[in-house]
């Protein structure tokens, strides 16, 4: 299911290292509502997280974060929720997003969750409308739940179903992450 990524750009899995990448990435997405750094850190070293990012691999030039993105679950529960997710505006309307956002669903096949819960923005129809392609629906409304803006969340929840089963074992994305507990 996941697409393919543009020339230029590897997905990988997040290391702590990255933050302060994703906080620059993550202050000029949401403006108003970004996590604080204590958050996305604690989110990074998390045993019960799972962040990617894609980034930049031009020849000569330091690699640059341009999308990220985070699923929680806790071991053994059939239950994950989706963090967040961002694409640099240079870099939307490339497929990035849905490359973030397979990836977690695969993650979550991996972990052998069923049920996949998140929120998103009502004013946001691009990410709403992408969330519903991945066969996710609204379930409920939280009034005014970003803050200071006041704007409505809408929850939204797909169910991975009996024949997602996860796949054998780790992906490359999860393998790379065993590969670095050693």
């Amino acid at each position: 299911m996941t697409a393919a990524l543009p020339d230029g750009l590897r997905l990988r899995r997040a290391h702590p290292q990255d933050l302060d990448d994703v906080m620059w990435l993550e202050h000029v997405s949401f403006p108003t509502d970004a996590w604080s750094a204590s958050q996305m850190s604690g989110e990074l070293h998390s045993p019960h997280g799972y962040y990617v990012v894609i980034e930049t691999t031009d020849e000569g030039t330091a690699p640059t974060v341009v999308g990220y993105a985070g699923l929680s679950s806790l071991p053994g529960n059939p239950v994950a929720d989706v963090q967040t997710i961002a694409v640099a505006a240079d870099q939307r309307g490339k497929g990035l997003g849905r490359v973030l956002f397979a990836e977690l669903l695969d993650e979550a096949r991996r972990r052998g969750v069923h049920e996949v819960f998140l929120e998103v923005r009502a004013d946001n129809p691009v990410a709403q409308t992408m969330y519903t392609g991945f066969g996710f629906e609204h379930i409920a409304t939280r009034p005014r739940y970003y803050q200071p803006d006041g704007v409505d969340a809408w929850v939204m929840r797909a169910e991975l179903g009996a024949d997602a089963e996860p796949g054998p074992g780790p992906g490359p994305i999860g393998q790379e992450a065993l590969d670095d507990r050693g």
